[in-house]
């Protein structure tokens, strides 16, 4: 009879766990981490918390993932910067393949051009042309290297644009500073932009996916407007620091596959700008290497780098 109590009290999660969220509240990773660890709260029976440790582009979070006791007791909420990082930074302090463990690649958002309704411009086209005349405008976006930042500044490359990027600690205060008006577009996840064009504070003028997103059938695609370049997603997964006990990414992974097929899970993702992937760790490993190297060349071209 003692056996079963002292598995029970060995068991996986014992106390609370912490999962790193690497920009700020109201972005693209946030959400979805809020709502994955209520899910995991709710199904292993301890509170999974979210804690934002913003700065660097994710860096800063990262870095103290990759130096936490690698026990289950600390999760990172990867967004794909994760890769592009290295190519971005010189001096990066961490492995972003060797230090960590890839779990579950759980969602992806396409990326959305975004406007503050007294912007004149109704779409991508219309929106190149006004800065074609009108130099120097300024746009936001969620971190220095996102995919939201190479995007825009791949835009600028390729139709010799001249404006300017307003780097803000993550896509939520992007958002927020457009729609204050402040800075007058965004390039930032749909995730993150969603709520505010449902709402008539921001209008949308094109997405960056290979198709057009359900959430605004209306939109058409930075590809259909006739910027082939200018296509990509963005993806958030679930890590952990390396030396982390297979036990404990199995768990996370089966429970968090589990939410993700629920059908009111999807639903509410959906209705957030989130499309399911829901692959595991030896999927997403493939797709670090994979990502590694497509954002490399993205970045070689704009010369977004730091030293």
């Amino acid at each position: 009879m003692a056996a079963p109590r002292l598995a029970s009290a060995q068991a996986y999660p014992a106390r609370p766990v912490r999962g790193i969220v690497t920009f700020a509240p109201g972005g693209t990773v946030d959400v979805y981490a809020r709502l994955a660890c209520q899910h995991l709260s709710q199904k292993l029976g301890k509170q999974f918390f979210v804690e934002n440790v913003t700065g660097a582009t994710g860096n800063r979070g990262t870095i103290m993932a990759a130096r936490s006791t690698p026990d289950g007791y600390t999760l990172l909420f990867a967004l794909s910067t994760h890769v592009v990082n290295a190519s971005v930074f010189s001096n990066l302090q961490y492995d972003p393949v060797a230090d960590f463990i890839p779990i579950n690649l759980s969602v992806s958002s396409t990326h959305v051009l975004s406007v503050h309704p007294s912007v004149a411009a109704k779409n991508a086209r219309e929106l190149v042309a006004d800065l074609k005349a009108r130099p120097n405008q300024n746009y936001a976006h969620g971190g220095v290297g996102t995919q939201g930042h190479l995007l825009a500044e791949r835009l600028k490359v390729t139709q010799k644009l001249d404006m300017a990027a307003v780097s803000y600690p993550g896509a939520g205060p992007a958002i927020q500073a457009v729609v204050a008006n402040h800075v007058p577009m965004a390039w930032t996840t749909m995730a993150s932009a969603g709520p505010m064009i449902a709402g008539g504070q921001l209008r949308a003028l094109a997405v960056t996916g290979k198709t057009r997103s359900p959430l605004l059938p209306e939109v058409p695609t930075m590809i259909e407007q006739g910027f082939p370049e200018i296509e990509g997603d963005a993806w958030v997964g679930i890590m952990a620091p390396k030396g982390t006990p297979d036990e404990v990414v199995t768990t996370i992974n089966r429970e968090i596959g589990d939410f993700l097929q629920q059908p009111e899970a999807r639903q509410r993702l959906a209705e957030v700008g989130f499309d399911v992937v829901n692959r595991g760790p030896a999927d997403f490993a493939r797709l670090l290497t994979e990502e590694n190297v497509f954002w490399k060349k993205v970045v070689d071209e704009t010369n977004v780098k730091i030293n």
